[in-house]
């Protein structure tokens, strides 16, 4: 799935909304540590409180909120394993109200017996159907729209962790005096979820039942035994993985030392990649390979750039020879230069407006601007050098 993708999604999940038709709500809460089923319920979504439809339309909005790869995860089911989440998840689209929680039940079973938690949690899936308009609505004719939709069904899941209520004192209006809040019962986080996934994704409108979106409690942060004995499927590297095996690789072929602008001229590069792929309107996600990554030297000014040596600073950080770093990954959103003086944060395309100098015997960072300084009000005075 690409952020687009997402988007369409994600922006559907909203009251009443005849693009998103979530047909039950399967809750079940779950004890700490020992993992056991205190209570389980199943109910039409419809069914609910409208407040009620609406904080859950909220975390399920967060379930597909964040960046690929850092904090959601396109997945590939793992091949040959015997009953495995994606069969259950498939069986339970279709399958009878009672079957489907069943299968869900099956899910939470996998889920608690590879981990175990300091509170009690509550699972939350969703079934429903996804439609989405094969074309635009033509205003001049009318045709489009909602005429001719793509419909998709998809299970949708959430773990979310319980808080205990903080003590308080509240003012009751009816005595008109101040007490404390009597409150015992756990609080559902449902702003913050721990985990969850969509199953199946869905690439150019179409759904694909060998893959699924998962989403991690935090960003760069997966959790890896949720994702090969939960969901069986196979192992991912994130974003931030994947920029520190480019970088390590670049300190390999380029040294230690480096000119700014080499820096710069590096991700300018990298970006133009990218921003060329987006100019086409490419679905596919641009990809560096070893070959790609020794042109982008070249051209960005690093001297004696040999194949053998770039091939040799790859394969000694990534196993797979054929592995492609995504584009996107790579470039971070900023550069931050840390001194005893001070902390500067720069776009990483401004780095060759950075010059680290010697002047008058001392360490100097010099910055090139094209503007006048202002401090607190004041302009500062130039000086030349």
């Amino acid at each position: 799935m690409n952020k687009k993708d997402i988007a369409n999604i994600r922006k559907q999940f909203k009251l009443d909304n005849y693009r998103m038709n979530i047909r039950e709500i399967f809750n079940v809460y779950v004890k700490k540590e020992s993992g056991e089923i205190y209570h389980q319920v199943c109910r039409p979504f419809q069914m609910l409180e409208q407040e009620t439809q609406e904080l859950f339309l909220a975390n399920f909005k967060k379930i597909l909120t964040g960046h690929l790869d850092a904090k959601l995860f396109e997945l590939k089911f793992k091949r040959d394993v015997d009953y495995s989440t994606q069969t259950i998840l498939f069986e339970g689209m279709q399958a009878e109200s009672e079957d489907w929680q069943d299968n869900m039940l099956d899910i939470v079973g996998k889920m608690f017996a590879h981990a175990a938690y300091e509170f009690d949690t509550v699972v939350t899936f969703i079934r429903g159907e996804y439609r989405k308009p094969t074309k635009k609505r033509n205003p001049e004719s009318e045709e489009g729209g909602d005429d001719e939709v793509y419909a998709n069904s998809f299970i949708l899941c959430s773990l979310n962790k319980t808080d205990q209520p903080k003590k308080a004192l509240l003012f009751d209006y009816i005595e008109k005096e101040f007490k404390p809040s009597q409150g015992v019962d756990p609080i559902i986080n449902l702003d913050s979820p721990m985990s969850g996934f969509l199953f199946p994704a869905f690439n150019d409108n179409a759904a694909d039942v060998n893959h699924i979106l998962y989403c991690a409690g935090k960003v760069n942060q997966p959790d890896f035994t949720f994702i090969e004995k939960v969901l069986d499927c196979e192992d991912i590297i994130t974003a931030q993985e994947d920029k520190d095996c480019f970088d390590f690789i670049l300190k390999e072929v380029i040294g230690d030392e480096v000119d700014s602008t080499i820096i710069s001229n590096v991700y300018e590069e990298i970006d133009r990649v990218v921003l060329e792929s987006a100019e086409k309107e490419d679905d596919e996600i641009p990809t560096l390979d070893h070959h790609d990554i020794e042109r982008i030297l070249t051209v960005s000014g690093v001297e004696n750039v040999e194949p053998a040596k770039v091939e040799h600073a790859f394969k000694a950080v990534v196993e797979d020879e054929k592995h492609e770093f995504k584009a996107s990954s790579l470039i971070p959103k900023t550069i931050k230069i840390s001194t005893k003086v001070a902390d500067v944060t720069i776009n990483p395309k401004d780095m060759k407006y950075v010059k680290y100098i010697t002047y008058e015997g001392k360490r100097c960072l010099l910055l090139e601007v094209d503007e006048e300084v202002v401090v607190e009000g004041f302009r500062l005075e130039a000086k030349s050098m």
